[in-house]
């Protein structure tokens, strides 16, 4: 089973490595946006089993898109990235239906493949 993967991040080159690493693992990215706006357009066109969601994006931040796509009818799973390093709790994340945070300098080392596989039944 392929696991279609949502990259959003404002910067062409983390976009870049993201994919690369995404694909390295056996993950397939079907799409990258650059903004919340068409992340939210991405995840409604591809329905995509995950969402690798940067922080700080250029309309709205990555809480207020995940919220938006946990909204959605079956979800994907969201993983919030950042190079800022401010701790949010879990109860945040959970409410903001994020999976998990990893830091963007932890990513080459970060199971991925893991956290984008589906929850077992």
């Amino acid at each position: 089973m392929c696991i279609n993967i949502v990259v959003v991040d404002d910067d062409p080159g983390f976009r870049r490595i993201a994919t690369t690493l995404l694909t390295a693992r056996g993950l397939r990215v079907v799409a990258e946006s650059q903004d919340g706006a068409s992340a939210l357009a991405a995840v409604r066109a591809h329905r995509p089993d995950g969402l690798l969601l940067d922080l700080h994006l250029p309309d709205v931040d990555g809480l207020t898109v995940a919220r938006r796509v946990a909204a959605e009818d079956s979800p994907p799973r969201i993983v919030l990235t950042s190079t800022d390093k401010s701790f949010w709790s879990q109860e945040e994340l959970d409410r903001a239906g994020i999976e998990s945070f990893v830091p963007k300098d932890k990513l080459f080392d970060a199971d991925l493949k893991g956290m984008f596989a589906p929850a077992a039944s």
